[in-house]
């Protein structure tokens, strides 16, 4: 299956009942990059992963994920996106969610579940609910879900929330990884310093435009 080099965004708006939330932004991201959207609340920042992800429609503009083009239904199977809330299933365990988010991506879930449990440290609650996890113990399993698959995006909505100094380093070291393998990496946050520790780019949203990249 092709893989996605580039996602190309060309004069994106969209509108929530009458309300402009994104206003003709355009901007590119290449694969091996790791890019980190910022801006105030309120500026756009998840609605713009969401049209990344193909979760959401522009109310005009156009994405395109070359090489695959702008069909939503072959991106998809290529992303890897964690919202703002975590995804996960609460009566199941930690290693049950992540076994269940590889089998319905098609991959291997014991192998998948080592490489990110590995990654990721999931072993010490591997086999608690997520349910009784610390905030940040399921933000972990939320991150190792989105990757089972290896995507080549990932999209990555405020992806260190919750999280203690040592599994913040940890995805330091995850998110140089997945640049290193030629993913594509955007991520929205508000960590002071941290796109220095994984030399990402930055653009900044304000009221729906970018106004720095």
């Amino acid at each position: 299956m092709a893989r996605v080099d580039a996602i190309e965004v060309r004069g994106v708006s969209r509108v929530f009942r009458g309300r402009p939330v994104l206003r003709n932004v355009s901007t590119r991201f290449e694969r091996g990059t790791v890019t980190f959207v910022e801006g105030p609340n309120g500026a756009g920042k998840s609605t713009l992963l969401a049209i990344l992800a193909a979760g959401l429609a522009p109310s005009s503009g156009s994405v395109t994920f070359s090489p695959l083009g702008a069909s939503p239904s072959a991106f998809r199977r290529e992303v890897g996106w964690l919202t703002h809330e975590p995804r996960t299933y609460r009566d199941l365990t930690a290693r049950e969610n992540v076994v269940l988010a590889a089998r319905l991506r098609g991959v291997d879930p014991e192998a998948a579940f080592a490489r990110v449990s590995a990654v990721l440290a999931l072993d010490a609650f591997a086999g608690q609910s997520v349910g009784t996890l610390s905030r940040g113990q399921k933000q972990r399993v939320a991150l190792a879900r989105v990757l089972v698959h290896e995507p080549s995006v990932l999209l990555l909505d405020e992806p260190l929330t919750g999280l203690d100094v040592e599994s913040v380093r940890r995805c330091a070291e995850l998110f140089v990884s997945e640049r290193t393998r030629g993913a594509i990496v955007v991520i929205v946050s508000h960590v002071e310093g941290f796109p220095e520790r994984v030399q990402g780019a930055r653009i900044r949203l304000e009221k729906g435009r970018i106004v720095e990249a």
